[in-house]
């Protein structure tokens, strides 16, 4: 759910990066308000596996009619199982974090994300943790701290819960790169979306008690299930049509806007602590990025 950039080359097609920007802006936006709509109705696990449903039928139709459900044999199953714990586990937390704490400090966590793939990928993959990487990784992780600001704001399990949803979300990414050296992105869906309403079957199910949604928030279960699937093709999308130096700025735009949203419809406050923050998350991802722009050949 964040910009990375193990995306394909850029064609440099700024304004047309700045409109699949805008449908992820928007996708995202709608999928915090409607995760917290429903919050009321359903747990997490209930959401997840109405979302991850929702998503395997309209991925499998798309398959059906564009003649892909060939690739849905892989040779890489246990790799897709181990990314898609880890987007689980982060969707999860993160759905918890929209119930509980202020949408703009959830985003603002979110924003963290290629932080800690660049952390966690010289396990992972081997890359180098060069000295560039390792300022870029403290000057993000200082926007944390101004973000959370612990001994000032008492904090709970919803910042915990948005914390480490994006170290899920890092696992996520780090995987994807891994299979997206033989899978196809509509492969990597098609997995993603059936192995998660599976996880989502067995882990609301096993209290024997699954809650259907009521009529009144049937809509926002859609708009969950088909946000999750728009933010993430319009990501894709735009990192085909510019470079990630030039479309994480557009993301940063979802932080102000979803400020706002809670403002209007949850009565949050603007912080300037958060953006703040978040300013400094978004300067430690883009020192990342150059730095990764350095280093190659």
């Amino acid at each position: 759910m964040s910009i990375n950039a193990a995306a394909p080359p850029p064609e440099g097609d700024t304004a047309r990066a700045a409109l699949w920007m805008t449908g992820a802006v928007v996708s995202f936006s709608l999928m915090a308000v409607a995760g917290r709509e429903v919050a009321a109705d359903l747990d997490t696990f209930e959401v997840m596996l109405y979302r991850s449903l929702i998503g395997a039928v309209i991925v499998t139709a798309i398959g059906a009619a564009t003649g892909r459900l060939g690739q849905a044999r892989t040779g890489r199953l246990r790799l897709h199982a181990v990314r898609n714990v880890f987007h689980f586990a982060g969707q999860n937390l993160w759905f918890y974090g929209v119930a509980v704490i202020p949408l703009a400090q959830l985003f603002a966590f979110e924003f963290t994300t290629p932080l800690w793939v660049a952390l966690l990928a010289p396990l992972v993959l081997g890359e180098a943790l060069t000295g560039k990487r390792a300022v870029a990784l403290l000057v993000g992780f200082l926007g944390i701290l101004i973000v959370a600001r612990p001994g000032i704001s008492p904090l709970g399990a919803g910042h915990l819960a948005a914390a480490l949803s994006a170290v899920g979300f890092a696992g996520m990414v780090l995987a994807t790169k891994r299979l997206s050296r033989t899978e196809t992105v509509w492969t990597i869906l098609f997995w993603m979306t059936w192995m998660q309403a599976l996880f989502g079957l067995v882990c609301a199910g096993i209290d024997g008690d699954i809650a259907l949604p009521r009529m009144a928030s049937a809509g926002w279960v859609a708009i969950v299930g088909l946000c999750g699937l728009t933010a993430h093709l319009s990501i894709t999308s735009a990192l085909r049509c510019a470079p990630a130096s030039v479309v994480s700025p557009m993301d940063f735009a979802r932080l102000p806007i979803i400020a706002v949203v809670g403002m209007v419809l949850y009565d949050e406050a603007l912080e300037i602590a958060v953006f703040a923050g978040a300013a400094l998350i978004l300067a430690g991802n883009l020192m990342n990025i150059r730095a990764g722009r350095r280093e190659k050949p």
